[in-house]
């Protein structure tokens, strides 16, 4: 079960790497960010419950920083995510 979640999270994050060169994703788009955290903080949970200390810097870092980007997206005069009615 770990390698299907370590695959789904590392495919998450892939995913939104992929649309963004292809253009179709900005880096600062609520879905690129969305997918990142996701893959990064799903892959950082498997990291630290397998005793991976160096995947584990590396996912929860990019964790902590996707989240704070996201909270600084929050916090602008734009802030909420688009709806979708």
């Amino acid at each position: 079960m770990d390698q299907i979640l370590q695959v789904a999270g590392a495919l998450l994050i892939l995913a939104a790497y992929i649309a963004s060169l292809l253009r179709k994703l900005d880096l600062s788009s609520w879905p690129y960010l969305l997918l990142n955290l996701a893959g990064s903080s799903l892959l950082a949970f498997l990291a630290w419950l397998g005793a991976d200390w160096g995947f584990l810097l590396l996912e929860g870092v990019w964790a902590v920083v996707t989240a704070g980007t996201i909270a600084a997206k929050l916090g602008g005069p734009d802030a909420a995510p688009p709806s979708h009615a």
